[in-house]
């Protein structure tokens, strides 16, 4: 006889054993140094901040929405497989047991985002609300965890409906209501959260019924979103370390090729140059982990009141791009027909060097200008001479000996 809570359990291994294989590299990385100055800068410049807070800071609204974001994100984790389809879905009337262990354990790896928010917002409620007791934190930190728990549940629900519009109507509603509820309980106004909660428990009931409608498990739909989430984790891996299982994603973006490659001569000797420009543009998330880095490293330089330290923020997300970009390297190493091009493998190694020069230059005169904007003429030279001098020693240093 089928035994889903021994199956779950077998599964839940695999997939922790997993995870510690990738977990070992990135926790023994460059990038937990550079996570921790992050954390240790901003904690100090938090609490600056927080001893010159208006009176009027919209505090509510800024814990409302953040709450509100955390529990409506509540995503499931199945640890279901592509081969489930043939071999379990048949067992599906004994999965009860599997499912119910999969909700848990998906709340209990969510409790660290909780905490992490909880953790950084406790400062900023008790700068605001100085005449409440720490109770009343408590408390809303206990109403977070029973809304993520209904969020979870809801979400379990509305797995089951065929129609993506409807799931995601009902998401966008959900979460409406839960940043509007605890911008209530955050600014005191019991009556009106209490209303909300109400109309938050109209949608519950009516998801509930909406669930009991359909036909069974939408199996496709649960495998295909683990199988994302697996895959945004490897990509983040992959940046440690190499990782078979990570699968190739392309898109056309068309006009950004052309911008990026219309530059390039149609010449032999320029095959890799065309080949890493096309990689960035259309493939994974290199572009889009360039822009995301620019646009964190920006606000940084921003918000910092400190012109050094605005200098040392630029440098730092520069180093964090130029790393990260260093995959593009490897990106097609799978990829037989690169050995057949009738082109030096020294070619290759100058190509992509060159593209990281090119972009580490991009970023360092974007985040130079910032600095300009914000009236520091001094910061401005020295964050665009410091970051000219790193991009170069750092790819001639350390990035070449790492392309062999």
């Amino acid at each position: 006889m089928f035994d889903s809570h021994a199956f779950y359990k077998q599964r839940l291994s695999a997939h922790i054993k997993e995870l510690g294989r990738y977990l070992r590299y990135i926790l023994n990385g460059h990038m937990m140094i550079v996570i921790f100055f992050l954390i240790s800068a901003t904690a100090v410049y938090y609490q600056q901040a927080l001893t010159q807070l208006p009176e009027n800071f919209p505090t509510a609204i800024i814990i409302g929405i953040a709450f509100g974001l955390l529990v409506s994100y509540s995503p499931i984790r199945t640890l279901l497989k592509e081969p489930d389809l043939v071999f379990i879905v048949v067992a599906e009337d004994q999965m009860n047991h599997y499912f119910r262990n999969t909700l848990i354990y998906s709340f209990v790896v969510q409790l660290y985002l909780i905490f992490l928010l909880v953790g950084a917002l406790g400062p900023l409620y008790t700068a605001t609300y100085t005449d409440r007791s720490g109770e009343v934190y408590l408390w809303t930190i206990a109403v977070v965890l029973i809304f993520k728990a209904g969020n979870l549940i809801v979400n379990w629900w509305m797995l089951k409906v065929r129609d993506r519009t409807i799931r995601r109507l009902d998401q966008f509603v959900r979460m409406i209501l839960n940043v509007v509820i605890f911008y209530f309980i955050i600014n005191g106004n019991l009556l009106f959260a209490g209303i909300t909660t109400a109309i938050f428990m109209f949608v519950f009931l009516y998801d509930y019924t909406v669930s009991k409608k359909q036909l069974g498990v939408n199996w496709e739909l649960l495998i295909e979103k683990d199988q994302h989430r697996m895959q945004v984790f490897y990509r983040f891996a992959n940046m440690f370390a190499d990782v078979p299982h990570l699968k190739a994603r392309v898109k056309k973006r068309q006009w950004l090729v052309s911008l990026v490659t219309k530059g390039v001569p149609f010449e032999k000797k320029n095959t890799y140059d065309y080949l890493f420009r096309i990689t960035f543009i259309r493939s994974g998330d290199y572009i889009g982990m360039y822009f995301r880095l620019i646009v964190i490293g920006g606000i940084f330089i921003y918000l910092i009141p400190n012109v050094w330290m605005k200098v040392v923020f630029s440098i730092l997300f520069l180093y964090l791009s130029i790393f990260q970009m260093m995959t593009l390297y490897h990106h097609h190493r799978t990829n037989m027909w690169i050995d057949l091009y009738p082109v030096e493998l020294d070619r290759r190694k100058e190509a992509i060097v060159k593209l990281l020069y090119q972009l580490g230059f991009i970023q360092i005169i974007l985040f130079s200008l910032l600095i300009l904007l914000t009236q520091e003429y001094i910061g401005f030279i020295v964050a665009l001479a410091g970051g000219l001098v790193f991009n170069v020693a750092f790819i001639n240093g350390y990035v070449k000996r790492k392309f062999t």
